[in-house]
């Protein structure tokens, strides 16, 4: 079996381990149950893939991000690790084709949803599947007090009963102290081994204005901040007004939020990523698995609705370790629709009921046999449609989401499919009929292997490419061979999907865990109220205020905050009194005003008048009638 060591350098490059990753893979390694708590940009991913590689067998990743799934299993079948995903939007084909390669030992991570481990197929194939490790991401999602809770996670701990030797690694960037409890009890971890690594990031200075003019404020930070940033927004809008704004001023800038294309998305992050665009103004869609060291600032334009949000978010500044900074921006009336939102975030159960008729509606989904259809869901078209308030609609679809009813997919980007449903000897005289479709249909059949078979991805721009075309005659050409019954062609998706996980109820037969959901209510605006005092603390050091509401008592000063930044300005360093008390004396040969004194001293002006308050005070120097200083007689 080969180390830890080895395969961190074989597969990643690396010659040593990151802070805390060497113990979790040892614990991991050594078949202990795990819970690892990493800052964001911690190397968490390291965490499991690792001690997989030194063992036989399957890890089983669970996470909810499908853009991370992607985004993972293409970083490693690029090192030669065979991964695959099984996400939502996926042909039942597909997923069959995966499992089958799972079973076979083909494969050696396999990410999944955690509504996918309830599935009846994915259950069915557990009891051949050599699963030796069970990886949960964002396991902070599990516990109903946390911040982003999922009750598909509640059900992970049953899948442990299919592979009872594989240990549990759980992760997340981000929990409290009874997060982290409840993580162990729901995913009935066995005697865990708990790593907690520093909330707090020397390298990082936090700091919190009141700004009634935030675009102005953005630009003046942006100005004296040099290096890539990125720029959170609350809603779509925003993120495309602010952008054009930066844009007009001289500063290169784009925008990224879940409504753009896949295409535009992936185009717009990678020229961020590689500098040819500083400033990204996103949604919080923006971020998640994005590998990016250098990002030297990050500027919320909007209160986050909890301090772990923020504390993620603004985590991605400073992943090399450099100083990197993180702003956030605010007004009386931003903490006051906080609470607005709360109310509308938790819904009653009729109105839940009344957007649940109305998305049927709007999908056409029959009552009973729809479960695993995906659907294509245009949610501002479907508000508009229906005239429903925007913020209320969002939340009664992601309670229902969170009930296991269905699984909304932000923009899943779902490639082009072809099939052939003729057998060779009625294709070959279709070739003959039609000659200047040969061309199209031999190419597919050299091109895309398995196409006699079942459904297969193919890609429009590849095959004009070979055939030396244009993309819309291959869209052209594909429709008319679908019209004819020579292809089934399924066109791509690149747009949300929305679908059901169970059989469709009768709008007045769903059924929604209103206890629950009032108990959600109290840990959310307990969430706001904790956002809302650190934003308003400006007598504390932001790192203190932050690593305490994550269990840490007893942090240290991080010396380079705003608070702390403006209290060290009010304070005169060791050794520093008798010099500046020394030059004020000095300058005092004669009767002298206050603005004059400053301008004769080289030294900060609250040095100079903490000392000169001092100095007053002990009689060394005397202020006349018309408030001229000068200096006391010996």
């Amino acid at each position: 079996m080969s180390t830890a060591q080895s395969i961190l350098h074989k597969y990643w490059g690396y010659h040593a381990f990151r802070p805390m990753q060497q113990e979790i893979v040892e614990s991991v390694a050594s078949g202990n149950d795990t819970l690892a708590l990493l800052p964001t940009g911690g190397g968490k991913s390291i965490c499991f893939q690792v001690p997989a590689m030194m063992k036989e067998g399957l890890c089983l990743v669970v996470t909810p991000l499908i853009a991370l799934m992607k985004d993972q299993v293409e970083n490693l079948n690029r090192r030669g690790i065979p991964a695959f995903a099984i996400y939502a939007g996926m042909m039942a084909k597909d997923v069959e084709k995966v499992l089958a390669l799972a079973r076979e030992g083909e494969i050696k991570f396999l990410y999944v949803s955690p509504e996918r481990l309830q599935s009846r197929r994915f259950l069915w194939y557990c009891e051949v599947l050599p699963v030796t490790l069970i990886a949960v991401d964002e396991a902070h999602c599990i516990s109903q007090w946390g911040y982003d809770f999922r009750p598909a996670y509640l059900q992970i701990a049953n899948i442990r009963d299919q592979f009872p030797n594989a240990p549990i690694l759980a992760l997340t960037a981000s929990a409290t102290p009874a997060v982290q409890k409840d993580i162990c009890i729901q995913l009935q971890l066995r005697a865990p081994h708990i790593y907690i690594k520093s909330f707090a990031r020397a390298n990082l200075s936090y700091s919190v204005l009141e700004e009634e003019s935030k675009s102005l404020r953005i630009k003046n930070i942006l100005d004296r901040v040099p290096g890539t940033a990125v720029v959170y927004c609350r809603n779509r809008r925003q993120t495309q007004e602010l952008a054009a704004l930066l844009t007009a001023q001289g500063i290169s800038a784009n925008y990224y939020h879940a409504g753009l294309s896949n295409e535009e998305r992936n185009n717009r992050q990678a020229a961020w990523i590689g500098n040819e665009t500083r400033v990204m103004v996103c949604t919080n869609a923006f971020g998640m698995g994005i590998d990016k060291p250098d990002v030297r600032l990050v500027i919320h334009a909007d209160v986050p609705d909890s301090i772990e949000a923020y504390y993620q978010e603004a985590g991605r500044a400073g992943r090399d370790e450099q100083k990197a900074f993180a702003v956030l921006l605010y007004t009386a009336n931003d903490l006051e629709q906080m609470k607005v939102r709360l109310e509308q975030q938790f819904p009653d159960l009729d109105t839940i009921r009344e957007v649940f008729q109305c998305v049927v509606n709007y999908l056409q989904a029959p009552a009973g046999g729809v479960e695993g259809v995906y659907f294509d869901f245009d949610f501002n078209e479907f508000v508009q449609r229906f005239k429903l308030n925007v913020a209320v609609a969002h939340s009664a679809i992601r309670i229902i989401e969170q009930e296991g009813v269905w699984q909304l997919s932000e923009s899943v980007y779902m490639p082009s499919k072809v099939e052939f449903i003729t057998n060779r000897e009625t294709l070959f005289e279709y070739e003959t009929i039609n000659p200047r479709l040969d061309q199209l249909i031999k190419s597919m059949l050299r091109t895309y292997q398995g196409i006699l078979d079942f459904a297969v991805p193919v890609f429009e721009k590849q095959m004009a490419r070979i055939l030396r075309c244009t993309e819309d005659e291959i869209i052209d050409n594909l429709q008319q061979l679908h019209r004819q019954a020579v292809i089934r062609y399924y066109p791509r998706k690149d747009s949300p999907q929305l679908s059901f996980l169970q059989e469709r109820p009768r709008a007045q037969q769903l059924r929604i865990d209103m206890e629950r959901l009032a108990q959600r209510k109290k840990v959310m605006e307990a969430k706001i109220n904790a956002i809302t005092r650190y934003t308003q603390n400006a007598d504390e050091c932001r790192t203190r205020q932050l690593v305490r509401y994550f269990g840490e008592k007893d942090a240290e000063k991080c010396g380079v905050c705003d608070v702390c930044v403006k209290e060290s300005k009010g304070k005169l360093k060791p050794g520093e009194f008798g010099k500046v008390a020394k030059a004020i004396l000095a300058a005092l040969g004669e009767r002298t005003s206050v603005p004059a004194l400053m301008q004769k001293l080289d030294a900060e002006e609250s040095r100079i008048l903490e000392t000169l308050q001092f100095l007053i005070a002990e009689g060394l120097v005397l202020r006349d009638g018309d408030g001229f200083l000068i200096a006391a007689k010996p």
